[in-house]
């Protein structure tokens, strides 16, 4: 019964990931940060076809190069990781960024997810922030009878590891030391 109340309170924890952004500014952005960025200036026909693409991770990738050429190649890997598994938009969610709430109707990206969901059972510094992993290997530990339990779905799962396999591990001197082990 406990589990349930704490999948419950999700939505609110979630929230809390976005209030949480300077604590963990040490991370790399996650590609919903890295997308409200880009988008920012637009205006709302702009914005409404960035929203309403439908593209491959190497055509994202080539389309945030092209938005901002000063962006580094791991930043628009990540970018392009997240806007593959996660765009076009729901029709709900277009609703809500036309409304003026863009970063809030985009969907948790890899950064948000792990701070979100990561802090529960271990540290986030041994338990994430200092693992080697590839794409296979992060999706692979939700496999684990411990994580398969997490309340997350498919596509969020996809979402976590392409950050994690593009931004982690990190190096030691980054993460502040009161978050070290």
């Amino acid at each position: 019964m406990r589990r349930f109340g704490l999948f419950a309170l999700a939505p609110l924890l979630a929230a809390g990931v976005w209030a949480a952004d300077e604590q963990f500014g040490f991370m790399p952005e996650g590609g919903r940060t890295i997308l409200a960025g880009l988008i920012e200036g637009l205006d709302a026909d702009a914005r409404h076809a960035v929203l309403t693409r439908d593209a491959d991770a190497n055509d994202w990738a080539d389309w945030a190069r092209a938005a901002a050429p000063q962006m580094s190649d791991v930043a628009a890997q990540t970018f392009a990781g997240y806007a593959e598994l996660n765009l076009p938009l729901s029709d709900r969610a277009l609703e809500a960024a036309s409304a003026g709430e863009i970063t809030s109707a985009l969907p948790q990206d890899g950064k948000d997810l792990a701070i979100a969901q990561c802090q529960f059972c271990h540290a986030l510094f041994s338990g994430y922030l200092m693992h080697d992993r590839d794409l296979t290997g992060w999706k692979g530990t939700f496999k684990a009878p411990f994580h398969t339990e997490i309340p997350m779905t498919e596509i969020e799962r996809d979402t976590f590891a392409s950050y994690s396999a593009l931004n982690m591990p990190l190096d030691f001197e980054d993460v502040p030391q009161e978050l070290r082990f």
